[in-house]
């Protein structure tokens, strides 16, 4: 065994049992006494406020735990901007992807009431259930669904769950994975997954013996006292104190997207559909911190299966200089790492307009989270790290403002990313001009797309994707589409191959940096008719 080797594997050892410290890094010293001074409340809003105000956020809900107690609260802002309705620590938020660990441990209380095993194949309950790859199909495990490692594309079809509202149900997403091609074989290398969440949630509803919904209450919610936390379909009236998400618009946050009278349940619940106050969030992250405050809800060996590490994750640079990180996993529901030479246990969340974070430090017994209710990808990198410098005593009293500073794109602390391209001179492409191209379409798991004239333009409408929907434009660097739904943010190139026998229909990101859960690349459009007249 090589050096190199060893080494790793050492790290992920020490990562595999949190409540081992991480003693092969170098342990944060404790704090001077000048650093004490500023662990107080108006410190830490000083911080808060100084990235509210920095990036204009319409409301936020911030809870740190230190030393296994809540010690600071912080709420400001509104739960829809202009509405004069203040966010509370009750206050509901979309935790999005922090949903994932709570449907991780509903899978971990099943194998600890002996219903399931991590080892069991996926197909021992799902019987229906099929990648593209029969050998993938007959080994993929409970665990795989977890832990991003099954050679799919990075968000693959995501299509399916977002922008909703749609019609995909869990069914489809059963039925469609097995024509998703991978992009590495099975089990070699990490790309964030969300489908695989959803079949995990149908894992726990066959055998459970309810419906993932009704079980993430039982088994979550009930017994942990997660009183405020919905999922599935509930009274927003009745329920009270919800933020709604916002989008940036001419320099400020609009809320859209605004819940109906009836919220509906969901297709994504099991990867990102679960909401949560504050107050809740920090419950839920003490039942981590302090195992004796939700005595028997959750075996230690099941406590230990969910932070053990089994996917490696790359380490980037802002990792490396603001962290001192020196390897990052993913376990169940879960990312791992060190941070300032401790154990690091977290989770972000980003679902339209709602950013989260739940970051733990088990060795101090500490942790915080964070909510947000507007565009907040930066604040939520901001906070994250001042107030893991703050509970692991390090950062040398570096403040907010210092971090937002090195974010700055003038700065240049990232890497370089490809920009996207300069689209803004378009016209309408005509029905003449689109002549080979019009007609149904069909992809073997999205679906039937029209792609038909409409007077003198061509729209492209997706049959199961209401909000896909949109004008075929002409730009110099060829055809997209300009969707309807300004809460559809990424715009996509459409292209005719005919060189292949049929013709395929594909598209692409207009923006290289938009989410990947616009994962366009991975559809291939043939013929299924032509345009029918209305």
């Amino acid at each position: 065994m090589n050096a190199a080797r060893a080494t790793l594997l050492a790290l992920a050892a020490a990562l595999a049992s949190p409540a081992a410290a991480l003693v092969a890094v170098d342990a944060a010293p404790a704090a001077t006494e000048a650093e004490a001074e500023i662990r107080d409340a108006a410190w830490l809003d000083r911080q808060i406020g100084a990235v509210v105000d920095h990036y204009a956020l319409p409301g936020i809900a911030v809870g740190v735990i230190e030393d296994g107690r809540i010690t600071h609260v912080h709420t400001s802002g509104e739960r829809v901007v202009d509405s004069g309705q203040p966010v509370t620590p009750a206050t509901l938020f979309k935790i999005a992807s922090n949903s994932k660990a709570m449907t991780a441990s509903l899978l971990a209380r099943l194998v600890d009431a002996g219903k399931l095993a991590w080892d069991d194949p996926v197909t021992r309950h799902l019987p229906q259930f099929r990648m593209h790859d029969p050998w993938v199909t007959a080994h993929m495990q409970v665990r795989d669904l977890l832990i991003h490692n099954s050679g799919l594309p990075e968000g693959a079809g995501d299509l399916m769950l977002w922008p909703e509202p749609n019609d995909f149900g869990r069914a489809d997403i059963i039925n469609g994975l097995a024509h998703l091609k991978p992009e590495r074989s099975f089990r070699s290398g990490y790309a964030y997954d969300n489908l695989l969440y959803v079949v995990a949630g149908e894992v726990a509803a066959a055998a459970g013996g309810d419906g993932y919904e009704a079980l993430v209450r039982r088994e979550v919610f009930e017994p942990l006292g997660l009183s405020r936390c919905q999922v599935g379909e509930f009274d927003r009236d009745a329920v009270g104190d919800i933020a709604q998400p916002h989008m940036r618009q001419e320099g400020r946050h609009v809320a859209y997207a605004l819940d109906p009278s009836t919220v509906p349940a969901i297709t994504s619940a099991a990867a990102g559909g679960i909401r949560c106050s504050v107050e809740d969030m920090l419950t839920w992250a003490l039942a981590w911190l302090r195992p004796e405050s939700a005595p028997g809800w959750l075996s230690h060996a099941q406590r230990e299966a969910m932070w053990t590490a089994h996917t490696p994750l790359p380490v980037g640079d802002r990792d490396r200089l603001w962290r001192n990180t020196h390897l990052r996993a993913y376990g169940y529901g879960w990312r791992l790492a060190d941070a300032h030479g401790l154990a690091s246990v977290s989770h972000t969340g980003t679902l339209g307009g709602m950013y989260s974070v739940l970051h733990l430090l088990p060795e101090r017994n500490a942790g915080f989270v964070v909510l947000i209710n507007g565009s907040g990808a930066a604040a939520r990198t901001v906070l994250d790290q001042v107030l893991l410098d703050y509970l692991a005593g390090a950062g040398a009293g570096r403040e907010a403002g210092d971090y937002i500073a090195e974010l700055s794109p003038e700065r240049g602390t990232t890497a370089a990313q490809q920009p996207a391209p300069d689209v803004s001179a378009r016209q309408p492409a005509t029905p003449e001009a689109m002549a080979g191209w019009l007609g149904h379409w069909r992809d073997p798991w999205f679906g039937e797309v029209r792609l038909c004239p409409d007077g003198n333009t061509v729209r492209f409408q997706s049959a199961k994707s209401p909000r896909l929907a949109g004008v075929v434009m002409e730009v110099a660097g060829g055809r997209l589409v300009d969707w309807d739904a300004d809460s559809v943010d990424a715009e996509a190139w459409i292209s005719l191959d005919a060189s292949e026998a049929p013709p395929t229909l594909r598209m692409a990101k207009v923006d290289p940096q938009a989410d990947f859960s616009y994962d366009y690349e991975d559809l291939a459009f043939t013929r299924a008719g032509g345009c029918k007249p209305d």
